[in-house]
């Protein structure tokens, strides 16, 4: 077991993106699955309890070694990391889109009541947004969902892991609260919001940009993919 975990620290740590455990199985096939889920899950283990700079993290399908978040000025000092820098009208696009993928154009304007073409554009661009295809309805318009770059830069698992809303309520609760610690009245506030990939370590490399159709029925399944 100790030269399996070794075997798949090694792959996991050379690995440019999140490496899905299918992908560790066939590089392994005399190994059984349960086995590397069994070492994976005890690497996990190990890096929580030792508290080293960096852990090991299941993300957008797969498992990335990840800094720590405590240790990001460091970091940023050395690498100096350009972060993504999404407005208030790009955020509010992406969340309908990660909520109600897959969606269309025209359905994310009837939510947000503006034309939203440029900002599809720009999250396309930053790679945080794909086309799955073309809905077979009149004008045969783009269908949006979002990528395995938006799981790594929001630091999740798959889409399951989006928080509920009440989650997100009580965070803007908490956003707030640190905004009006951190700026006084006489502070202009940005209409930007940074976002920091906490744990950076790995380029995140654009998908496919493949345009097959997808249904419905295969969300559950599209970023792990």
């Amino acid at each position: 077991m100790e030269d399996l975990k070794n075997i798949l620290e090694s792959l996991i740590f050379v690995s440019k993106d999140p490496l899905p455990v299918q992908e560790m199985k066939k590089i392994l096939p005399d190994v059984d699955l349960k086995e590397i889920r069994v070492v994976l899950d005890a690497l996990t283990q190990e890096y929580e309890e030792k508290k080293r700079g960096f852990y090991l993290r299941e993300v957008a399908g797969g498992y990335q070694f990840r800094s720590r978040p405590e240790y990001r000025n460091w970091i940023s000092a050395l690498i100096k990391p350009t972060p993504v820098r999404l407005s208030k009208a790009a955020l509010e696009t992406l969340a309908i889109i990660a909520y109600r993928q897959p969606i269309i154009r025209c359905d994310i304007e009837h939510i947000r009541g503006v034309d939203s073409g440029g900002i599809l554009r720009m999250l396309m661009e930053k790679k945080l947004i794909r086309a799955l295809g073309r809905k077979d309805i009149p004008g045969r318009p783009l269908i949006y969902a979002t990528t395995k770059q938006f799981l790594e830069v929001f630091d999740l698992k798959d889409l399951k892991d989006l928080p509920s809303l009440k989650e997100i309520e009580e965070f803007g609760k908490q956003s707030q609260i640190l905004l009006d610690e951190e700026y006084d009245d006489d502070t202009p506030h940005s209409e930007e919001t940074v976002i920091k990939n906490t744990p950076v370590e790995s380029a995140a490399h654009p998908p496919d940009g493949s345009t097959d159709p997808i249904s419905p029925k295969d969300l559950s399944d599209m970023n792990e993919t």
